[in-house]
């Protein structure tokens, strides 16, 4: 099986390497790399550049201290303008070869170097999609936050505006050309009403993975600020209602319960 990891960025210079070096550490799966950059200003480009420059001249990684083969396949990258992330997005999809497809933000990091080996072991017979935990990280990039997981994820908790980890989910290529990629008329929760349309309204056959697999840090698009959340929220809203189901605001509420949780979890750890 072969895995495609789509990153896009902008003005990511900060996180990119942390992010890229993370997908080139896996170890036990064929994975094709492709980063979308939407014009970045800053040095995000140049840092792509030359990770691509080294990937190309067979470069070593360093991983825990021990230099490794890079287990990389493939890498692919464009820089040109775009119409936002989701937008982005898409165009990875399109430039994707691998059975399956996944997305790693400029910002996240997969779990550990067999991450995508265990992701593909879940994709048996019947399978689409597969969805598993993320945990946010302090600077450190090691102390764990929050613990987002889904194992008691179901699919009429969409109604609730709760879904799977999007860093977290895997699907197959061919069911994503089939049905059809992120809407580009939402601001933030494009991932949310493909999860709806694909696992709820489809019903495509899903499979749980009991780990963490991504690793992010604090903040994003969807979090900064009572403006961002209203937005995901009407968004969330919007997405059921698109997909055929009731949804109001009031019922986007319950799902800060289990955030709270999710806070709390680590530290009983």
């Amino acid at each position: 099986m072969k895995i495609s990891v789509i990153t896009v960025c902008y003005n990511a210079e900060r996180t990119i390497r942390a992010a890229m070096d993370s997908v080139f550490a896996q170890r036990g799966v064929e994975v094709e790399y492709i980063v979308v950059d939407g014009g970045s200003k800053d040095g995000t480009v140049g840092i792509v550049r030359e990770q691509a420059q080294l990937a190309d001249s067979g470069w070593r990684i360093a991983v825990g201290g021990e230099q490794r083969d890079r287990g990389v396949v493939e890498f692919k990258w464009i820089s040109e303008p775009d119409e936002g992330m989701y937008d982005a997005i898409n165009k990875g999809i399109k430039m994707a070869t691998g059975d399956v497809v996944g997305i790693l933000n400029a910002d996240d990091m997969l779990e550990f170097p067999g991450t995508l080996k265990h992701i593909a072991d879940m994709f048996t017979d019947g399978i689409d999609v597969v969805y598993a935990d993320v945990r946010f990280v302090k600077a450190d990039l090691v102390t764990t936050v929050r613990y987002y997981g889904a194992a008691k994820w179901r699919p009429y908790m969409h109604n609730w505006g709760y879904m799977p980890p999007h860093p977290s989910v895997y699907i197959r290529r061919e069911r994503l050309l089939q049905l059809g990629g992120y809407k580009l008329g939402y601001q933030i929760s494009a991932d949310f009403e493909l999860m709806v349309r694909y696992l709820c309204r489809q019903r495509l056959k899903a499979a749980y993975l009991p780990e963490s697999v991504v690793k992010m840090r604090m903040g994003g698009k969807s979090t900064c600020g009572w403006r961002a959340n209203l937005k995901l929220n009407l968004e969330n809203v919007r997405a059921n209602r698109e997909n055929g189901y009731f949804c109001c605001l009031a019922m986007m509420a319950p799902k800060y319960l289990f955030k709270i949780w999710e806070f709390v979890l680590p530290r009983l750890r």
